[in-house]
């Protein structure tokens, strides 16, 4: 189905999340790596998500239970589509990676809810492929925050350049863009 053109590397995106309960979108651009004429997409083997605390007047990076003032809980999401800053259900076509969070300031514990991250793919035929030129990053932490904090997703995708063949490009880009509005 695809041959890579590329070893593995990283791609990330990261969101600032200022208010609690607010949903935020990110892009990460693809233009550079995807090309029609060429058959040519992005190959993605793992998705991992990280949630950290930041103090905006210190600038100083914070363990997440540094930046909440109490219990929080988030949500987050990347897909190949623009979700217009929603988070999507999980048998949306759109959805690549996905992933919740709970976090217990009193005790400091932090737990993976059902929705399991990272996302593990693969290599090869079992990679997800994207044709799309650009991925959406959507995300949201509740909980209150202490005073000149907020709360850093990142998203870091291990991925590679692929040639697909042509038929499973257009197979692939049918399905990726078949509801985006």
């Amino acid at each position: 189905m695809a041959v890579a053109k590329t070893t593995s590397f990283f791609l990330t995106e990261r969101l600032t999340l200022t208010t609690a309960g607010t949903v935020y979108q990110g892009t990460l651009d693809l233009g550079a790596y995807v090309d029609a004429g060429d058959a040519q997409g992005l190959a993605i083997e793992s998705v991992d998500f990280i949630a950290q605390g930041h103090n905006t007047t210190t600038n100083v990076w914070l363990p997440l239970g540094g930046a909440l003032a109490g219990n929080g809980n988030g949500a987050f999401q990347l897909m190949s589509n623009n979700p217009n800053t929603a988070l999507i259900a999980a048998n949306d076509h759109r959805l690549i990676a996905s992933g919740e969070l709970y976090f217990g300031n009193t005790n400091q514990t932090v737990q993976q809810a059902n929705d399991i991250f990272p996302d593990n793919f693969g290599k090869g035929d079992q990679s997800y492929y994207v044709v799309n030129d650009q991925l959406y990053l959507v995300g949201s932490m509740g909980g209150s925050r202490v005073a000149n904090s907020v709360v850093e997703l990142t998203v870091r995708i291990r991925a590679r350049i692929v040639k697909l063949q042509q038929k499973d490009w257009m197979a692939i880009a049918i399905q990726q863009t078949g509801q985006d509005n």
